[in-house]
């Protein structure tokens, strides 16, 4: 009886061996494809306006801090660039001003999906984001056109891994090259949440 219960097992053991190897290239692929994944169900739920959904994607503490600082960096920018002494001083209060609401208006729904959608903040006056930023979804990794009427026009979106915790959309427009970028951290093994906008004018 040992004879056959012997070959019986031999027999079973490649099977096993090959599931163990399909189960583990399938939990790779999917650890690897999370943050697609994420980004795709954040757009969706930013465009739709389902906040509960947005707010399990987003981490609104390090997104808040990250816009505060690149919108001062913008204005900082602006400011150095402009020569007359008086209207430099008169841009830095109306930026001190503004960078509040201006942070506030952009971590919302409304303005994770503008962000996602191709329109980041000019930092202008009074600005928010357009309370229909939406667009037909595409691809995160191929270059997607976007509606005339909702945001600019020859703009590219590629995504992709920098590093092992960091995963980072840019959405190139076709001003001189400008482009900008959001970034998506990880925590845990599976998800991924936005913490951070890069903006380059």
């Amino acid at each position: 009886m040992t004879g056959p219960t012997r070959t019986k097992g031999a027999a079973t053991r490649p099977l096993l061996i090959t599931l163990v190897v399909v189960v583990v290239i399938a939990a790779l692929g999917f650890v690897y494809a999370s943050p697609y994944i994420a980004l795709n169900n954040l757009k969706s739920a930013a465009d739709a306006r389902d906040a509960q959904t947005v707010n399990q994607y987003v981490d609104f503490p390090a997104l808040r801090d990250s816009l505060k600082e690149q919108i001062a960096g913008m204005l900082t920018r602006r400011l150095d660039a402009d020569n007359d002494s008086k209207m430099a001083t008169i841009g830095a209060m109306i930026g001190v001003t503004l960078i509040g609401p201006l942070v506030d208006s952009y971590a919302t729904p409304d303005g994770v999906a503008a962000l996602l959608n191709g329109m980041p903040p000019r930092g202008d006056p009074g600005e928010h984001p357009p309370a229909a930023a939406t667009q037909t979804p595409a691809s995160p990794a191929a270059g997607d056109t976007p509606t005339p009427a909702t945001a600019p026009a020859s703009r590219q979106t590629t995504a992709g891994y920098r590093g092992l915790n960091e995963f980072v959309v840019t959405y190139r427009r076709g001003e001189a090259n400008a482009h900008y970028s959001a970034v998506f951290r990880r925590e845990g093994l599976f998800t991924w949440k936005l913490a951070a906008i890069n903006l380059n004018e």
